[in-house]
């Protein structure tokens, strides 16, 4: 959610108009992320969010939007896309394509209790089970096949020890991929990013999930893990948190139980969710684009999850 591409507020102003929600009264870029232009843009009917797709194209994009479209529907607290008189939800603006989306209201819980996560895990579970009819298909594009493309383009960024690990989890990751067990677990529409700061509470009342935008068809337990290694740790270590996994897991696991090829694999999709955003943080920091709000993110940060994750292996049956 960083600012790519400068949009004027008569350009806002008239996108907001031709989707009848009101005059704006004011437009302020929104600082962090790294993949798209984000505005809050405030009109006279309410808040709402601007997007601008710096890297995804119109023809992935429907996937994303109407996938959104499909969870509100279900009672899933996620951003609506708003449609123009055509019922059309993707726009364009300054030739890039857009969304406009209601803000959702609460704020993210940058500092999580066991309360927060058990919300995450229930509501997460709720959308998986919600998102499995949805119609529409696209794969993860930040999956394996995307693993394998870019660990040759950072190799030459890292040290030996670095180097190493990545390489021997890259392996890892493709042996796992081609087993049995890896077969066997349930899929459908994932969210794929969900962090803390995708995610809005009011006190400890979870009121909505957003940013779908790396959302693809990929396993329910590599999107569960994904929470678990941004939730349930201690950031400034990586340390693993078992209060807080546990109440994440338990809550999941009531909604949805969990398969025995799920048991079996969460620790390998638990180094798998931490080698995804190393690479990717390694990708951003080392091989930038120019933005008017940019900070790529640290990468060292999920290269010790994944040592804390490959050294200390956590099982599903330590979690419920």
């Amino acid at each position: 959610m960083a600012v790519f591409t400068e949009v004027t507020e008569t350009q806002a102003n008239d996108l907001m108009q031709s989707l009848n929600l009101g005059v704006l009264t004011e437009l302020r870029g929104i600082e962090g992320g790294i993949e798209n232009t984000n505005y809050f843009a405030t009109t006279t009917q309410g808040e709402y969010v601007l997007t601008l797709f710096e890297r995804l194209t119109h023809e992935q994009l429907p996937f994303y939007l109407f996938l959104m479209k499909h969870l509100a529907g279900r009672g899933i607290p996620v951003p609506d896309p708003a449609a123009n008189r055509d019922g059309d939800v993707l726009h364009t603006l300054c030739g890039k394509p857009a969304a406009v989306v209601n803000k959702l209201v609460g704020k993210s819980q940058l500092q999580p209790q066991a309360v927060h996560c058990a919300a995450v895990g229930d509501m997460l579970a709720r959308m998986h089970l919600a998102g499995a009819d949805y119609n529409r298909s696209q794969p993860n594009l930040r999956g394996l096949p995307w693993w394998n493309e870019t660990v040759p383009v950072v190799l030459p960024h890292l040290d030996a020890p670095q180097s190493a690990l990545l390489r021997s989890e890259l392996a890892f990751q493709n042996h796992i991929a081609e087993g049995a067990a890896y077969a066997a677990l349930p899929r459908g529409p994932v969210h794929a990013d969900l962090f803390r700061d995708n995610v809005m509470f009011d006190g400890e009342q979870l009121t909505g999930f957003f940013d779908f935008y790396f959302a693809g068809v990929d396993t329910w337990l590599f999107d569960l893990a994904v929470c678990l290694n941004d939730w349930c740790i201690d950031l400034p270590t990586g340390v693993h948190d078992a209060s807080r996994a546990q109440a994440m897991v338990q809550a999941y696991n009531r909604v949805r139980p969990l398969a025995a090829a799920e048991r079996e694999l969460l620790p390998a999709l638990l180094r798998a969710g931490a080698l995804r955003f190393w690479i990717s943080r390694l990708w951003d920091y080392h091989l930038p684009r120019e933005a008017a709000m940019l900070t790529p993110h640290d990468p060292t940060h999920f290269e010790r999850v994944l040592r804390g994750r490959v050294q200390h292996p956590i099982s599903l049956s330590d979690l419920v």
